[in-house]
């Protein structure tokens, strides 16, 4: 489902991302920066944003049972949310390391699960929060000023 609602104070994105669906990896970054693009948020933030996004959707599809991301802009400020379903991450500390990846031989093969993401993610946002609970969910916050 992908959902976006407006009011006079924010806009809202939701993207549903599904486990193993390699096909659509990508779709829910393009259209949030399209919209941005409509919103004349400036380039680079844009491009944070994407790539942002864009490594969130891998990992929900290739690390969980399936999850959403939702951004939210107010005013000048954008809040990427990302919540999955399971397995969660054991050590958040390790995850977080550069190269570091629980990533599948197959889903290696097919270019992903260099163990980037979350690193990029960090990188490219201005704040940035992850809480896990190992065999329930993980949470990711980010926000872009």
């Amino acid at each position: 489902m992908n959902n976006l609602i407006t009011d006079d104070d924010r806009i809202i994105m939701r993207y549903e991302v599904a486990m193993n669906d390699f096909t659509k990896i990508g779709e829910a970054s393009s259209k949030i920066k399209r919209i941005l693009r409509q919103l004349n948020i400036d380039n680079s933030r844009i491009r944070r944003v994407a790539i942002a996004a864009y490594e969130a959707e891998v990992n929900v599809a290739i690390h969980s049972l399936g999850g959403y991301i939702e951004v939210i802009v107010v005013e000048d400020e954008i809040n990427i949310k990302v919540r999955d379903k399971g397995p969660g991450i054991k050590d958040t500390e390790l995850a977080m390391k550069k190269g570091y990846s629980t990533a599948s031989d197959k889903v290696r093969e097919l270019g992903f699960g260099a163990g980037m993401g979350l690193p990029n993610m960090k990188r490219c946002s201005d704040e940035f929060t992850i809480e896990s609970v190992y065999g329930e969910y993980t949470e990711l916050n980010m926000k872009f000023f």
